[in-house]
């Protein structure tokens, strides 16, 4: 059984995700993103997406549990209508095609952990998620201001 344990947290634009992958009752791996101007629900189903990466590729896995604060995100990996982070399902949708095509056993759960209830593990992904103190860069580099003044000290340094 391998235990996928995200979250999030977004800060000044910049969203940090965080996945603990867990097997046999031991961590096996942490994976860390940051991200810019994202929105929370691209967050999360990234975060999802990063930590079912991990699991379906690791060999003798017949069961997957996924945690997460926000089951309504995780729902829309099943969703088959259109919306802009349809992205994100179609890659986890072909990592677990992979994970149910090596055994027909396999399986895989969703559970909901909300972030005040502190659950051990969720708390320490929720933690991680929280760590990071993003100090915005401005001007951003991609913001149409930035660009208008590089455009602006091109034409005043010709």
């Amino acid at each position: 059984m391998a235990l996928v344990v995200s979250d999030t947290s977004i800060k000044h634009d910049i969203a940090t995700l965080v996945s603990h992958i867990h097997m046999r009752d031991k961590p096996l791996i942490k994976i860390v993103h940051y991200a810019v101007f994202v929105t929370s629900t691209e967050v999360e189903l990234f975060a999802i997406r990063c930590g079912l990466n991990q699991a379906c590729n690791e060999e003798e896995i017949s069961k997957i549990i996924v945690v997460t604060d926000f089951i309504h995100i995780a729902k829309k990996t099943f969703d088959m209508k259109l919306y802009p982070y349809q992205i994100h399902t179609t890659a986890i949708l072909k990592e677990l095609r992979q994970f149910f095509s090596k055994c027909q056993e396999n399986h895989i759960e969703f559970w909901e952990c909300p972030s005040h209830l502190k659950w051990n593990l969720h708390h320490s992904a929720d933690k991680d998620s929280k760590a990071f103190k993003p100090v915005p860069v401005l001007p951003s580099k991609i913001s149409w201001n930035f660009c208008k003044k590089i455009n602006s000290d091109n034409y005043i340094n010709l």
